[in-house]
């Protein structure tokens, strides 16, 4: 069967409309529920058997075995396998309904079939099992608390997963599977000092290809761009099972495209295909490395299944402007409409879509809804693509003397950590270029290009025009002025000593 198809097991585990997509007091609340135990599993246990407590026998060998161990690690599980553990974990919960492990295994893997299929209505119902399972084990449950983390960062959520996650970590400090999650809730909220501690600290608990992974996003994020390409091809290498491998096989491929190393991010994502078909992240990354190699057909329809499997926003976004790229404006619009639906979806589902969305309004929509988008994002979650977009929303909307200071946040040595960015380098340059600015905006738009000649099939064209209009560089002039604009304040954050690099 379809995993598209398949049907709650338990009436009590239907989907529910979330309060929002802002959770910044979740953990609080439903730690107070938990402490308080004034309701029994909150309801999700109404029409289930009441039976004595029982221990949680583990799921069966097989599928659903390789599942559960995957799923209570954190590790990427394939989606065969995830059917297979949600009916068991389903099938005994209808048996031993207060059995709090069972329910942190079933929402785990309620939310990592969520984002594998792309089937926001599963966030929901991995809330409500994994606050089952802290309500039946209020205490010490890390597997709850890890799952509510991950859940968090899942949804685009870093304020509530910062909270279940150092709250998981006062609790449990000698845990690792807790630090790799904080990893990615730092680095969203735009703490990169706090991930490079986090990774430290991961480091010296344990070994193995997920602490490889999350240290190649870090060693990225930090500049060290062969030391992230060797390190995720470590991970790949040590990967116990087809889809972890097809994870890192997928990472890798983004690596490359980021350095503009078309060809071999095209490997990369074919590889992960052949490792794990359901690796969508794949396909799509498949699609703009063809496009970027003049097969057009081949990118589309690349695309276009990437699409169907998993509906996601962002792939929706760069097929619309792929599609624009080659003057089709009517399939353009019929992807733009499917954002604006894909979005309605994922915010029933609790997730957090604006930073795709205000860059989509920005480019093809509402300049000025988009800065109000995402200025309320930077207040909640300054991180460093939501500086890099409301920056050029900014710039769209007419407003480039605000839009460079967010410009400059982006690319930051101090608060962005080093990250070479195309799209950011192109988005700063052409604030420049608007403000006159004329050999910082040369210098920027050469760099976009220079980092990656194909980073979008509609901007990287807009680069070589604009520096092919302003000519050959002049004489050495004065200092940049834009050197001297005051930027965006943001969190003050704790010092961390410096992150070394790996041998």
């Amino acid at each position: 069967m379809e995993i598209q198809e398949r049907q709650p097991v338990l009436t009590g585990l239907q989907p529910q409309e979330p309060s929002g997509p802002r959770r910044s007091h979740l953990a609080k609340r439903l730690l107070i529920g938990v402490v308080a135990g004034s309701v029994v599993l909150g309801g999700v246990l109404v029409l289930l058997p009441s039976t004595p407590r029982a221990a949680a026998p583990r799921p069966a060998a097989g599928p659903p075995g390789r599942a559960n161990t995957a799923v209570t690690a954190g590790v990427p599980v394939a989606v065969a396998d995830l059917v297979a553990v949600i009916g068991d974990r389903e099938a005994h919960l209808r048996a031993h309904p207060r059995d709090g492990q069972a329910w942190a295994v079933l929402g785990n893997a309620y939310a990592e079939q969520a984002r594998r299929t792309g089937m926001p209505a599963y966030y929901p119902k991995a809330e409500k099992a994994l606050r089952a399972s802290l309500r039946s084990r209020p205490e010490k449950n890390q597997a709850a608390m890890d799952g509510l983390t991950a859940l968090a960062n899942a949804r685009g959520d870093f304020l509530a997963a910062k909270e279940w996650g150092e709250t998981a970590v006062e609790q449990s400090p000698k845990r690792w599977t807790t630090y790799a999650l904080l990893i990615d809730t730092y680095t969203g909220l735009g703490d990169y000092k706090a991930a490079r501690r986090t990774l430290e600290k991961l480091q010296e608990l344990h070994k193995g290809p997920r602490v490889l992974a999350r240290a190649s996003r870090v060693y990225w994020n930090l500049g060290w761009r062969e030391d992230a390409a060797a390190t995720i091809s470590d991970a790949a290498a040590g990967a116990a099972t087809p889809a972890e491998r097809a994870a890192y096989l997928q990472q890798a491929g983004e690596l490359a495209w980021e350095r503009g190393d078309v060809k071999e991010s095209l490997s990369y994502y074919k590889a992960a295909l052949a490792s794990d078909p359901d690796e969508h992240g794949s396909l799509a990354g498949q699609g703009r490395a063809l496009a970027a190699l003049g097969r057009m057909s081949e990118a589309m329809r690349s695309y276009q299944t990437a699409l169907a499997r998993q509906p996601a926003p962002r792939y929706a976004l760069e097929l619309g402007e792929l599609y624009e790229k080659l003057g089709l404006t009517g399939a353009a619009r019929v992807q733009y409409d499917l954002l604006r639906d894909r979005v309605r979806q994922d915010e029933a589902g609790g997730v957090d879509d604006e930073l795709v969305l205000g860059l989509f309004e920005a480019d093809h929509g509402d300049p000025q809804a988009a800065v109000r988008r995402l200025r309320a994002e930077w207040e909640a979650q300054p991180g460093i693509p939501v500086a890099d977009a409301l920056g050029w929303a900014l710039h769209r909307a007419g407003d480039d003397k605000e839009a460079l200071k967010f410009a400059k946040k982006a690319m930051d040595r101090e608060h962005g950590g080093g990250v070479r960015s195309a799209l950011y380098a192109y988005h700063r340059g052409q604030i420049e270029r608007e403000l006159d600015l004329v050999g910082p905006a040369r210098r920027h738009l050469a760099e976009a290009l220079q980092i990656n000649p194909h980073f979008s099939p509609l901007f990287a064209p807009s680069a070589q025009e604009a520096l092919t209009a302003m000519g050959e560089p002049s004489e050495e002039g004065p200092p940049d002025p834009s050197e001297e604009t005051e930027e965006p304040a943001a969190p003050e954050r704790a010092t961390t000593p410096a992150l070394r690099r790996p041998a």
